[in-house]
């Protein structure tokens, strides 16, 4: 397995990770977000609110792995947004992931 999904499920079990859309959203807007990892098979609209919202507010947005491949590192059901609250974790695992994915920084 991928190290970043694997940093993904130690942040889960740390208790420094979000999922859902309208909770991430809430975590980006009060910044609590420290990293935004959407998956890469999320619909077109999914993905323009989250560029957008992640823009607005400075938080890095990664774009990677499949609904499946998230949902298995978190131990649910597939998902297809988190948020990493803790600065640590959102380091670690954009080290690992910037490999094979797509990282927006926007200045």
């Amino acid at each position: 397995m991928n190290k970043a999904l694997s940093n993904i499920g130690l942040a889960m079990r740390a208790g420094k990770l979000v999922t859902g859309d309208e909770i991430v959203l809430k975590a980006v807007r009060v910044s609590e977000a420290k990293l935004v990892i959407l998956a890469k098979d999320a619909s077109v609209n999914t993905q323009k609110k989250f560029r957008d919202k992640c823009g607005f507010y400075n938080i890095p947005l990664l774009i990677g792995f499949d609904r499946e491949s998230l949902g298995n590192s978190v131990g649910k059901a597939e998902r297809v947004v988190l948020a990493v609250t803790d600065q640590g974790f959102a380091q670690m695992i954009l080290k690992h992931a910037g490999i094979m994915s797509e990282v927006e920084y926007i200045e």
